[in-house]
């Protein structure tokens, strides 16, 4: 998502108007991250999260449908959420403890003799990256949360409770162990909406999540309306739209459903500025605020299961090597010094790898090697020389020949005059 600018928010009446800074605060920081960055995910408005006919709920600006979402108070909470990404990239099921790239242990979903456990959760919240699942989700507290992704034939937990993280994989029947560092709960944002950090960090997985992020962008470059409501989970919700302003985005608007009472975001859902369905869907089809049962929160590792405990991964390793670079800290750390360009929505990240880019790193490649490289991107060029688009539905990069890279959710020709204004 763009960086938080100062915001300015588009009534429902069409007046704009600015908003008090204590608000652009307090939209910042609504409803934080609940258990694993980047990205994605959502539902494609099955019968389950259908209305029966939209709720008649009381008037309410945009301001105050924000103000609402970060006065939430919402400690505790279970429910189901359907979760379903669909950026225009292959699925990453079943890739959860795998190479897919330098994500995964070597000892991939089926875990291994040099460490790697099938139950390591980044590899395995990654899959939520692509895909249609299936969340089960219960928090009481910043000190216990449970987040299990269900299939056909198998479920991935991943538990919080007090200083304890597990994770379990039924289907490897293997088990991972950390300790929640010290302070953790009382360090984070308040209730359900402050899940630890042990987890992997920036992986979204409930509407909550999303519309974090989406907020943290209500800002000059973005108009921000409330647009009726809606009947989600069994609950009243407003319906509270957000679009950029500026051209060149891949995002093309926002829909973010929030609990009438609670102010708890119950749906999210982000179309691409190209048209077709849902880029990220996500909503809960079941949602109860009640407390959940304490033994909700209890693990202990069946009989025979395979337990891998984080200090031992850590040792050999296969941490490290899942930790995908957060933010422009996290680049320079591997060696890339970012440079940004533009802001707002159309926001754009530069690196310069120093390595070889992908048209001079092909010329060893056997001829169908190549042409399946050239079918991946789209070839372009202009007063920064040469290179390649690699495209999803949201987020672009364009590698140049000689080595650099832009990054942004932005379009392809968003891409080159960024490249040619860096030039």
């Amino acid at each position: 998502m763009a960086p938080n600018d100062s915001a300015q928010i588009t009534g429902e009446t069409g007046e704009t108007g600015g908003v008090p800074a204590g608000r652009r605060r307090a939209a910042r920081y609504v409803v934080p991250v609940a258990v694993a960055g980047i990205t994605a995910a959502t539902i494609g408005l099955v019968p389950a999260l259908a209305s029966t006919g939209d709720p008649d709920l009381p008037k309410i600006s945009a301001a105050e449908l924000i103000e609402k979402i970060a006065a939430s108070d919402t400690e505790q909470l279970s429910g189901t959420v359907k979760i379903t990404t669909d950026l225009g990239i292959p699925s990453l099921g079943g890739l959860g403890g795998s190479a897919a790239g330098t994500f995964a242990p070597k000892g991939g979903a089926e875990g291994g003799e040099d460490g790697g456990s099938a139950a390591e959760p980044t590899g395995r919240l990654m899959e939520l990256a692509s895909g249609e699942h299936t969340l089960r989700v219960a928090a009481d507290g910043p000190d216990k949360q449970r987040l299990s992704i269900l299939d056909s034939a198998a479920e991935y937990s991943l538990i919080h409770n007090g200083d304890e993280v597990w994770a379990y994989d039924s289907a490897s029947n293997e088990a991972y162990h950390a300790k929640a560092p010290a302070g953790a709960a009382k360090g984070s944002e308040k209730g359900a909406k402050g899940k630890d950090r042990t987890a992997p960090k920036d992986l979204p997985a409930t509407p909550q999540d999303f519309a974090q992020e989406a907020l943290k962008v209500a800002g000059d470059t973005t108009s921000v309306t409330v647009d009726g409501t809606a009947r989600i989970a069994g609950r009243d919700a407003y319906q509270l739209v957000i679009k950029p302003k500026q051209t060149g985005s891949t995002v093309g608007s926002i829909k973010v459903a929030v609990d009438s009472k609670t102010g708890t975001p119950l749906k999210f859902t982000l179309l691409p500025s190209s048209g077709g369905k849902a880029a990220i869907d996500v909503g809960f089809t079941k949602v109860d605020f009640s407390k959940p049962a304490a033994s909700t929160f209890d693990f202990t590792p069946p009989k025979g299961a395979k337990v891998t405990e984080a200090d031992e991964s850590k040792a050999a390793g296969k941490d490290q090597a899942h930790k995908a670079p957060k933010d422009a800290k996290d680049l320079k750390g591997l060696g890339a010094e970012p440079n940004v360009i533009g802001e707002g929505w159309t926001t754009v990240v530069q690196l310069d790898t120093g390595g070889v880019g992908p048209a001079a790193a092909s010329k060893d490649m056997p001829a169908q090697a190549r042409e399946f490289m050239d079918a991946l991107g789209d070839k372009v060029d202009g007063k920064f020389g040469s290179g390649t688009v690699f495209k999803t539905r949201l987020v672009n990069a364009l590698m140049t020949d000689d080595g650099k890279v832009y990054v942004g959710a932005v379009t392809k020709d968003a891409l080159v005059k960024a490249a040619n204004a860096a030039k």
